[in-house]
């Protein structure tokens, strides 16, 4: 079984679960991969969401073989085979203990926002990852909950390693896990999208689980006539709204986008995701480049939006997305007030930069040398307030650790700036 991203494993795994739904469950998800996936199945369960913070504890000399793992509430799994054939000393042990025992702490804290824990205890709670490999942090959180109090503790995985999925039913009241292949070697190969999941986007969707803040709707957007599929989200008292414009061979379920769009969310700016193409207009490839065509799309659905939304808009584009929004905010009357530009293709909107009023970043990675010189030349195409930002080590696509998230704070500052009203 093949799945499209976080987001598809997290609803089918959700039907799966339906059962739940009579016993008021706890829903957990693993940092960071696994919380999109829980996210969900708490939706679709009605269900509190948390995080299930546990720490791999690994061979000082070879970080990357672990003897064990830590979780929240002192619980310790400690495998005695490998400490005994990797010779570690007791010492070693405490030492690498101590240190993941305050990253822990730090995680926990920093993920829930000085939120308490949700308490466990008589719940029924179902622990949620994005997949299973070796299954030590997946045993680890289930004990970490059963000594939290849990009264039924179920483990819920799109897809596992077969041996591992049999060993860990024991651990367990129930498991649920939609694939076990055969020739399973990696979580990632049962993804078409496996990108990293960031920590803003962990604490975005815990945020908006949490708090109900964001009313999230699926719309159909008229883009002159044509109908489109789109997502809505506006947290109660949001000051602005961006639309987003995806990349290439991307879609409004584009994992990276959606990092970002939570990101905004959470500081209380609505975001549109949509979809620039019909399925129809997706089969040829020269539809994904025609940046005439994508501008279009997007301004129609500008106005579409202002119709709708009373609040001022901004537009977010990656890769060719950026090249049509700047197109798009080129044209007489755009009501674009600001747009930032995300690994993009600025070059690609030609003569139309010049007509650009909105206040632009561009923001590329620093190991992605050829976009950066094409923004360069873009930007001296510029006639309006406009800045450069490079990414430090991040490559095109920003999945190194903490690069989206550097991201989403400078698309956060940027569009809080220029659209955003003051108060008074």
């Amino acid at each position: 079984m093949l799945f499209t991203d976080r987001t598809d494993a997290g609803r089918r795994l959700a039907a799966a679960l339906r059962h739940l739904e009579r016993r008021d469950p706890v829903v957990l998800g693993l940092p960071r991969g696994g919380v999109p996936v829980a996210y969900e199945v708490a939706q679709a369960l009605g269900a509190p969401l948390d995080v299930i913070v546990v720490r791999k504890l690994g061979v000082p000399y070879r970080p990357e073989l672990g003897f064990g793992a830590i979780g929240e509430g002192g619980v310790r799994v400690i495998s005695d085979e490998i400490v005994r054939h990797a010779g570690v000393r007791e010492k070693d042990l405490a030492s690498v203990e101590r240190a993941e025992e305050a990253e822990l702490g730090r995680r926990a804290q920093a993920y829930r926002e000085g939120r308490p824990r949700l308490p466990l205890k008589g719940r029924a709670v179902v622990v949620v990852d994005d997949g299973i490999a070796t299954g030590a942090t997946a045993r680890a959180a289930c004990q970490v909950v059963r000594a939290q109090g849990a009264a039924h503790v179920v483990l819920a995985v799109p897809v596992a390693s077969p041996h591992v999925a049999a060993a860990l039913r024991e651990d367990v009241d129930e498991m649920a896990c939609l694939s076990t292949p055969h020739l399973f070697s990696a979580v990632g190969e049962w993804y078409r999208d496996f990108s990293q999941t960031s920590d803003a986007e962990v604490v975005a969707l815990l945020a908006r689980a949490s708090g109900g803040r964001t009313e999230t709707e699926e719309v159909e957007v008229d883009a002159g006539g044509v109908p489109l599929p789109g997502d809505l989200a506006l947290p109660g008292g949001a000051g602005a709204v961006v639309v987003f414009a995806h990349g290439s061979g991307s879609s409004r379920h584009s994992p990276r986008n959606r990092a970002v769009a939570t990101a905004l969310n959470r500081a209380g700016l609505g975001t549109l995701l949509f979809d620039l193409l019909t399925p129809g207009e997706e089969v040829y490839r020269a539809n994904v480049f025609d940046i005439g065509l994508l501008a279009g799309r997007l301004a129609d659905t500008t106005d579409w939006l202002r119709r709708r939304v009373a609040l001022p808009v901004g537009s977010f584009g990656a890769s060719t997305g950026a090249a049509a929004a700047l197109r798009a905010a080129a044209g007489t009357g755009s009501g674009v007030g600001a747009v930032v530009s995300r690994g993009g293709r600025p070059d690609l909107a030609g003569a139309a930069l010049a007509g650009v009023r909105a206040p632009t970043l561009l923001v590329v990675g620093g190991a992605d040398t050829t976009v950066i010189e094409l923004n360069r030349q873009a930007r001296s195409a510029l006639r309006c307030e406009s800045r450069l930002e490079i990414v430090p080590g991040a490559t095109h696509l920003f999945e190194e650790p903490g690069a989206l998230d550097r991201v989403a704070e400078l698309a956060q500052d940027w569009f809080t700036t220029h659209l955003v009203r003051p108060a008074g």
